[in-house]
This record gives structure tokens, sequence and C-alpha cells, in this order.
């Protein structure tokens, strides 16, 4: 059984027992976060749409943390111009209880 959910502007198929990073939800880590926004539910038989409008997937939350460094580099050749910036993408790191479909 798996279920296709949508969370900080992604998608993601989970299934209970996964462990998932999704963008930061604000949450402590060993509090539960139910995700309501499910898109579709497979359960020998896929159902989408309005079948799985009251769907929902519980989750508890592992830890929060932050993503590798990337390195953003702007440049503009023979002008002199160029700048180095870096980023840390903050992440929640989630592990699927249960799929309520």
């Amino acid at each position: 059984m798996y279920a296709i959910i949508a969370t900080g502007g992604k998608q993601y198929k989970v299934a209970e027992g996964d462990i998932i990073n999704v963008e930061k939800l604000g949450v402590e880590a060993g509090e539960t976060v139910t995700f309501d926004d499910v898109l579709a539910v497979n359960n020998d038989n896929l159902k989408v749409g309005s079948d799985v409008k009251d769907a929902s997937v519980t989750a508890s939350v592992v830890k929060n943390g932050k993503a590798k460094k990337v390195v953003v580099y702007k440049y503009k050749r023979k002008t002199g111009y160029h700048r180095k910036n870096g980023h840390r993408q903050q992440f929640t790191q989630v592990k699927i209880d249960k799929i309520n479909a």
C-alpha cells in the first residue's frame, strides 16, 4: 500500500515505515503531523480524485536539519563582476506511521 502526498510544493510517494525529508514544517522532533493533501492511494487498486478526499497520512517527526551547502556563483565576463554565495535548505525528516484511506 502506498500513497502520493503533496507538501511544500512537492509530491512524494510514501508507504508505511518510510522516512522522507520534506520542506521545513515548523514542528519539533517527536511530535505527530498529518498530511491531508493526499493525491492518490493504491491498495491493490488505485484511487484518485474524489475517492481520496477523506484520506490522510499520519507521520511522526524524526528531526529538523539543514541539507548540504549549495554554492551559488554569479559571474559576468569582461566586467569584473562575480559573487559567491552559499545556501543550506532547511528540512524536516518524517517517518510515515499510517495511511488512512
